[in-house]
């Protein structure tokens, strides 16, 4: 990706890797499990085989550092929007910009397959999360939805 950092890939997800990004998942929420619900926590961390099915609705992107999976993200097109979903980058791989290439991923697609808008919904304890968000372009919107299962979420958009 970058000259620093020769051996990141982001590339697209394939079948075999849903276990990977289940794991990858996981391990990138276990630290904020106590602040989700059991259903939010569940819905938010799926397993391999929900992942599978989640590749039937749009493009699964994964970030490969040294020849393992460190991070997803996916898409789902909604109209003229993209909504962005299952964003996650292992906390010994965080800090290596890896967010940023993912969500560049997301934007190449959204301008090639001409949709004018990204949209997300997060968690206000997410605030790394938030921050990449907002350095990217992202703001808070009043729309919905607001709760996962009885988790507080506020949605996130910007304009492509």
């Amino acid at each position: 990706m970058t000259d620093e950092q020769p051996d990141i890939q982001i590339r697209e997800a394939a079948p075999d890797d849903a276990s990977a990004i289940e794991a990858v998942l996981r391990e990138a929420f276990v630290e904020y499990r106590a602040s989700y619900t059991a259903a939010a926590f569940a819905a938010t961390t799926p397993a391999a085989e929900q992942i599978r099915s989640r590749m039937d609705e749009g493009p699964v992107w994964v970030a490969v550092l040294g020849g393992v999976i460190v991070g997803t993200v996916s898409v789902v097109a909604r109209g003229e929007s993209l909504y962005v979903r299952g964003m996650a980058v292992l906390p010994a791989a965080r800090g290596r910009r890896l967010g940023e290439a993912l969500l560049s991923q997301v934007e190449e697609l959204a301008s090639a397959h001409e949709h004018r808008r990204l949209w997300l919904s997060t968690t206000p304890f997410l605030s790394r999360a938030i921050q990449l968000y907002e350095r990217a372009g992202f703001r808070r919107s009043d729309e919905g939805p607001h709760e996962l299962f009885g988790t507080p979420l506020f949605t996130m958009e910007k304009d492509v």
